[in-house]
């Protein structure tokens, strides 16, 4: 569950708020009554992401290059 908090508190308790969302709760940052931010931790599902990104990239350096000879600009752009 978020809790909301304004962004005056945050500032002023950033550690404790940092502490909060470490042990898995997230937060709602409002000015002014109005939600500018939301910090949450980070979940599975977005650390899967990122080694799914590594692991392509690591794919694509291994690959070879097929040569396409060069084109021109007007060959890039024909529709």
């Amino acid at each position: 569950m978020e809790k909301t908090i304004s962004a005056t508190d945050a500032n002023r308790k950033f550690s404790q708020l940092l502490k909060s969302v470490r042990q898995g709760r997230g937060h709602i940052i409002t000015s002014r009554g109005q939600s500018v931010a939301k910090i949450s931790p980070i979940n599975g599902a977005e650390r899967v992401t990122t080694e799914a990104r590594k692991a392509l990239l690591a794919r694509l350096r291994r690959q070879t290059v097929t040569p396409a000879g060069r084109w021109t600009r007007d060959q890039l752009y024909e529709g």
